[in-house]
């Protein structure tokens, strides 16, 4: 090798090949960049749109089980088993699982879990839905988890590719996630409604004003009383409404195995993925250490239980309370396509905006109206003859929603850079302890009483998070002080 050589060699411009010629290296965007922009762009659609099929069944069906089983509780058991595993997938499975599988196949994989739950449903029963339940658990964190890994990882190529801050671009990416996600309660509520509606007796049902008293704040799931609006729909309808959900999750997965690319982690090498392909009370103390040692992560576990609280009402309680019991099961799809509609778009909206105003005037928007409506709701004896109500409510809180999901998984993305898969099982398993307490106890406690409950969440939830915003601007003014 000639001086010229050796000397493009110790600069990192050549390299040598297998048969020994010397070979220009990659030039710096291609060696730093491990995707084009156009496929960054491409496997953020692909995931959304996965999970967009995905939750097209499961969540419309969710919306349904506090009316469709609702025999002892079994529909909002089922899901609070659901996020009881949930936890202990948390604490254990996404970063074995991640680092084993890889983001792309721990997504399908995990898929395919809540295919085995929409089967269940097919013969409701105990045997059945709480087995199913504890598999899907088992499978949420590390599909959640390998989620937020994938866009997080993402998103910080593509700030470094096009100059912007890793701030601005994971929230830009994950209002497009959610933008796309949250139509899911559109399509999914839209089956279930048609197929509910094709009744004959619809227009006939008349609910008599005692019954109508319960509905509501006043409702109490262990005495609705005589209301007709809760009978539970035709067997033949229930197997209908199941079979498409089931086909849209296998769909789901197809487009997960056929179109998402892989990707390495950037924190990844070989002795960081031999360490974590087993699963190992090291990962349970990693978990615990990240949250317990991170005084941002403490001080935003309040908000993250509220995030799984308010979603858990709005399908578990505020379907059965107010408008299956007021307006009949038909007419709960029509109500939560509209929640759908405003939250998508609101979710696409706030991603974008964010970079201009910061996080803390969405916050405080979502403090106003999920207090608002939570306030009204405790106020407001639900009416048939004011059906725009029901409408507007559910808007209120799919606006209020699109922040409190937006936000949080940006802010998590944001200060936990570094550390994306435990900070996102963290968020994971807040949460779920969020829709444990809230489905817990929504087969025994009244309404008034749950409304009171999420209400001092997001209390508590807001001011602890405006202690994080304090904090963290102090610490950048301190560094830059230093600096």
């Amino acid at each position: 090798m000639n001086s010229k050589e050796n000397e493009a060699m110790s600069n990192g411009s050549m390299e040598k090949s297998l048969n020994g010629s010397i070979v220009p290296l990659e030039t710096t965007s291609e060696k730093t960049f491990k995707m084009t922009k156009f496929q960054i762009i491409k496997n953020v659609l692909v995931v959304s749109l996965g999970f967009l099929f995905l939750f097209t069944s499961f969540q419309s069906l969710s919306n349904l089980q506090s009316s469709l089983n609702r025999a002892e509780g079994l529909g909002t058991i089922g899901l609070s088993v659901i996020y009881a595993a949930l936890v202990v997938s948390c604490m254990f499975l996404p970063p074995a699982t991640i680092a084993h599988f890889g983001c792309k196949w721990t997504v399908a994989i995990s898929m395919c879990c809540y295919i085995l739950y929409m089967a269940a449903n097919f013969y409701a029963i105990w045997g059945t839905i709480i087995p199913a339940a504890i598999i899907l658990g088992l499978g949420a964190a590390p599909l959640w988890s390998a989620k937020c890994t994938y866009l997080t990882q993402v998103g910080v190529w593509y700030a470094k590719m096009t100059g912007t801050t890793e701030d601005d671009t994971i929230n830009r990416f994950f209002g497009v996630f959610f933008m796309i996600f949250q139509t899911s309660q559109i399509w999914g509520n839209l089956i279930s409604s048609m197929v509910f509606s094709q009744r004959s007796d619809n227009s006939t049902v008349d609910v008599s004003s005692e019954a109508l008293s319960k509905c509501g704040a006043n409702y109490d799931p262990r005495n609705s009383g005589n209301n007709t609006n809760l009978n539970k729909p035709d067997m033949d309808k229930i197997y209908t409404v199941c079979g498409i959900y089931i086909a849209c999750a296998v769909v789901a997965v197809m487009i997960i195995v056929f179109f998402l690319d892989r990707i390495v982690l950037d924190k990844d090498d070989e002795k960081v993925a031999i360490g974590e392909k087993k699963v190992s009370p090291k990962l349970l103390v990693e978990t615990f250490k990240h949250c317990w040692r991170n005084h941002f992560q403490k001080l935003i576990i309040p908000l993250t239980i509220y995030s799984g609280i308010e979603q858990a009402y709005i399908a578990g309680d505020f379907t059965v309370s107010y408008v299956s019991c007021a307006l009949g099961i038909w007419n709960v799809g029509f109500v939560m396509i509209c929640y759908g509609v405003v939250d998508a778009s609101c979710s696409f909206i706030f991603g974008r905006l964010v970079q201009y105003v910061g996080h803390i005037p969405f916050f405080i928007l979502a403090f106003i109206v999920h207090g608002g409506c939570q306030i009204c709701m405790l106020l407001w004896e639900p009416d048939p003859e004011a059906i725009h109500i029901f409408y507007i409510l559910a808007a209120l809180w799919g606006l209020g929603d699109a922040v409190i999901q937006t936000q949080i998984n940006a802010l998590y993305g944001f200060l936990f850079t570094k550390n994306t898969e435990a900070a996102f099982a963290n968020y994971r398993l807040w949460e779920s302890i969020g829709f444990i307490i809230a489905f817990g106890y929504s087969g025994y406690l009244i309404t008034r009483i749950k409304l009171y409950l999420c209400l001092a969440f997001l209390c508590v939830g807001m001011l602890f998070y405006g202690t994080v915003e304090v904090a963290y601007r102090r610490s950048m003014k301190n560094k830059a002080a230093i600096n």
